[in-house]
């Protein structure tokens, strides 16, 4: 249910559906356009969102997909039911236009259909615009006879029958004759000096007739058809073409009733088809809807969304369509809506100076929920989650009537009483100016008991407000949370960003100041409410930026946290593939030895056999010693080559830089005085100075304390001396991890792929580096993209005084998709 009925005007829809209504390229289109209607059915909505994003997605891509040619004749298709009725030919073209357009939806879906061989089950990019094409026929045997009369003027065919043919050659043979005739009764005429050389035949009441002079009216024979209104030319058919002419008029009756013959002959063949007829036409002006709402979409930035069917509300980038545009076509970019409530947190109390973007918020959350709802891609990213709602209530603007006796704050009563009778767990409540109308403190508490109320229906909503005990109620209460418009306030600027978990400020004294209300009207102003109050207001925005600092603290540890997880295990990974490798090399490794081994036996055999057979020959026994010396070297050299495996080889060398790098064992001794030492957990060198049972007297630069000896760890390093030397053990390893840090600093960052307050946290701490480190150049990589990340990141280093100036690299080494900063 949609509350109150002139939604569509005060939340700005009325303007996307004659928007919508444009882009139809038909009276089709246009009628489900303004049939177009609130569904609360969640397989209605996803089918009406499936089918636009699919139909974005083939307008998007360089698919031969067409809409062309749509014509509404249902009309003309009506009228035909009734027997002996036939079309008008002027009707014929439009028709057989729209019949093409259905071959052409059906011929384009039927082949993106693809059959797996195995199951034989068909699939498509398209599924739900595919079952609306299905439905489509070409109709053949319409089209064929259409264009079987009528050409593609719209003009019957001279071979659309053969009586027509003849008909139509008999009159070309008396138009032919008439002329000649003509053509020689003006000849004669004018050398008689009855007509002027340059006289044309004119054409009255279908005959053709001479225009003559008053005065040689009598001179020629024939019948006066007409005359000029200055009564200055008389219209005269010649008596020597009456006949032919008569003869002509009864041709061109009986083309007529031969062409009146065709066409009731065309309506027969038609009437049997007019329900399917028109059950295509209906089809045809949804596609040529749904195209339109596809090209809706390309303009306004509008995506598929996760689509729930319940209530859920998880927005990012959400705009209003019709600011978005209006703000485009005067050069501006308009700044989004991120926005989230949950079954923890299902009514946002929103706070904030005035013009500061409340009201704005309110429409957006309303007409991305109806647009949705309605079956339009709404202006979100594709990773944003909707739901369904089963009520949309708004109390936006004022609905003051003198005939209906109603103030502006009792008509918010008013409201307030339906929303309360009407309202559910799946409604979803946007209220601006949330108790205001009266006077202040009884107007807080009311709205405060409404909202108890609300909440206590578990009901869904945004609400707009500038009394404390709502933001006090919302911060205390389940169920609800605070939100506030960020003010700019050393620019003196409202931001128009939305932020939630914290309660915002009116800024009423700033905005005064700025709009120039005399000093002393202030003054006296902030001395009637005292200074807590006005500074109540920066204590809460002081708050608000300390816990988005942790919380962007705790973001950052939770992710590097989740980057070490990451890295231990692939590490893990990468050591069992490397035991299963060694495992493999020693298998290998072994095979080759024992096939070494067997080889050289049989070789030292067979050469003592030689050697006894030849009986102490000299030259045999030289001969097999020197094939047993190259066995020899050739077994040498596969035994080199099995132990020159790349992985054993990359082992080997590790185990002999462990050892190396291992330090030798040295003698324990016990510690004695003059001993340097480490306090265990610490970086800090010490000095003995004296030892005393178990204890042990320890001076650390300027600093002598007593410490067990259990603590204390021997080490060659010396103990710093002097006043300089005596930083605490958390200032030196503050020291040692500064120094490391700035080795490790790169003059370069990539956020590309972050979302923005992920990368504007990472550039946060890049740029303290950087100024801690005294680079005097650095370079962000953020992409091009939608420019959304650039704007951002330099909307941050606007706020750092250390930047000197920023602008765009060099098109050579990046352009718009990397900035350059410059420091003091």
């Amino acid at each position: 249910m949609i509350y109150p009925d002139s939604f569509e005007h005060k939340t700005g829809f009325d303007a996307i559906r004659n928007h919508l209504a444009q882009l139809c390229s038909s009276a089709l289109g246009r009628t489900h356009c303004e049939q177009m209607s609130f569904s609360t059915s969640f397989p209605e909505v996803k089918r009406h969102l499936d089918s636009t994003a699919e139909m974005l997605g083939i307008i998007s891509s360089d698919s031969d997909f067409a809409l062309g040619g749509i014509h509404d004749k249902r009309q003309l298709l009506a009228s035909l039911r009734v027997e002996g009725s036939f079309p008008a030919e002027s009707e014929l073209p439009g028709l057989r236009a729209s019949l093409a357009s259905m071959t052409d939806i059906a011929s384009f879906f039927a082949k993106a259909r693809t059959v797996d061989e195995e199951s034989g089950r068909i699939s498509t990019p398209y599924p739900a615009l595919d079952t609306l094409a299905r439905d489509l026929f070409a109709f053949p045997a319409v089209a064929a006879a259409i264009d079987r009369i009528v050409d593609r003027h719209g003009e019957i065919k001279d071979n659309a029958s053969p009586e027509l043919a003849e008909i139509r050659r008999s009159m070309s043979a008396c138009a032919g004759s008439i002329n000649s005739t003509m053509r020689r009764v003006i000849s004669n005429a004018v050398k008689e000096g009855y007509l002027d050389p340059d006289i044309a035949p004119s054409v009255r009441d279908g005959r053709l007739v001479i225009p003559v002079a008053p005065m040689y009216k009598r001179k020629i024979n024939g019948i006066v058809h007409d005359e000029s209104a200055s009564g200055k030319t008389f219209f005269i058919e010649p008596a020597e073409v009456v006949e032919a002419n008569n003869r002509l008029r009864e041709l061109s009756i009986e083309e007529r009733r031969e062409i009146v013959r065709i066409l009731t002959a065309l309506a027969d063949t038609i009437r049997p088809e007019i329900d399917a007829l028109l059950d295509g036409f209906d089809l045809l002006g949804r596609f040529d809807f749904i195209h339109a709402k596809a090209r809706y979409a390309l303009i306004t930035g509008g995506a598929l969304p996760h689509l729930s069917d319940k209530p859920e509300l998880e927005w990012y980038h959400a705009c209003h369509p019709g600011l978005k545009l209006s703000l485009e076509r005067q050069g501006k970019e308009i700044i989004p809506l991120d926005i989230t409530l949950s079954e923890k947190n299902r009514i946002l109390v929103i706070s904030g100076p005035n013009a500061g973007g409340k009201s704005v918020t309110l429409k957006t959350v309303a007409i991305v929920q109806y647009m949705t709802q309605c079956g339009i891609l709404p202006p979100v990213y594709d990773n944003s989650h909707m739901g369904i709602m089963q009520n949309i209530f708004i109390d936006i603007g004022d609905d003051q009537s003198i005939e209906d006796d109603l103030s502006t704050y009792s008509s918010h009563l008013r409201n307030m009483k339906f929303f309360l009778s009407g309202g559910n767990e799946r409604t979803i409540i946007l209220i601006d100016e949330f108790g205001g109308g009266t006077e202040p403190q009884i107007g807080g508490a009311i709205a405060q008991a409404v909202l108890k109320q609300f909440n206590c229906k578990k009901m869904w909503g945004v609400i707009t407000t500038h009394y404390h005990n709502l933001k006090q109620f919302a911060e205390e209460t389940p169920g609800l949370i605070n939100g506030s418009m960020l003010y700019d306030r050393q620019r003196m600027e409202p931001q128009f960003r939305l932020a939630i978990g914290n309660p915002g400020s009116s800024f009423a004294i700033e905005i005064a100041r700025k709009t120039g209300l005399p000093a002393s009207i202030i003054d006296d102003a902030s001395e009637i409410v005292g200074s807590d109050y006005i500074n109540l207001d920066r204590y809460l925005l002081d708050i608000a930026r300390d816990r988005r600092y942790w919380e962007n603290k705790r973001q950052a540890i939770r992710q590097k946290e989740k980057q070490i997880e990451d890295i231990i295990a692939r590490y893990e990974s990468e050591m069992e593939t490397l035991r299963s490798k060694r495992r493999e090399i020693i298998s290998e490794a072994r095979d080759q030895a024992r096939e070494i081994l067997e080889g050289s036996n049989a070789t030292i055999e067979r050469t003592i056999r030689e050697i006894r057979t030849a009986q102490a020959d000299k030259e045999r026994t030289r001969e097999a010693r020197s094939r047993l010396a190259s066995e020899r070297e050739t077994l040498k050299a596969k035994a080199d080559k099995a132990e020159a495996h790349p992985m054993l080889d990359k082992k080997l060398k590790s185990k002999q830089q462990k050892a190396q790098k291992a330090p030798k064992p040295t003698e324990e001794r016990p510690l004695q005085a003059g001993d340097n030492v480490m306090l265990d957990g610490a970086g800090t060198v010490g000095t003995i100075s004296e030892i005393s049972d178990k204890n042990a007297i320890v001076i650390f630069g300027q600093m002598k304390t007593t410490v067990k000896l259990n603590r204390l760890k021997r080490t060659l390093k010396k103990a710093p001396t002097g006043a300089s030397a005596s930083p605490s053990y958390i200032s030196s390893q503050t020291a040692d991890s500064s120094r490391e840090r700035q080795l490790a600093f790169s003059h370069e960052i990539d956020v590309r792929g972050m979302r923005a307050d992920e990368a504007v946290q990472a550039v946060m701490y890049y740029i303290d580096d950087a100024i801690q480190f005294n680079s005097s150049r650095v370079r962000i990589l953020h992409g091009t993209g939608t420019g959304a990340l650039r704007q951002y990141i330099r909307r941050y280093l606007d706020s750092v005084k250390a930047v000197r100036d920023y602008h765009d690299e060099d098109v050579r080494f990046g352009g718009p998709g990397i900035t350059v900063v410059e420091f003091d």
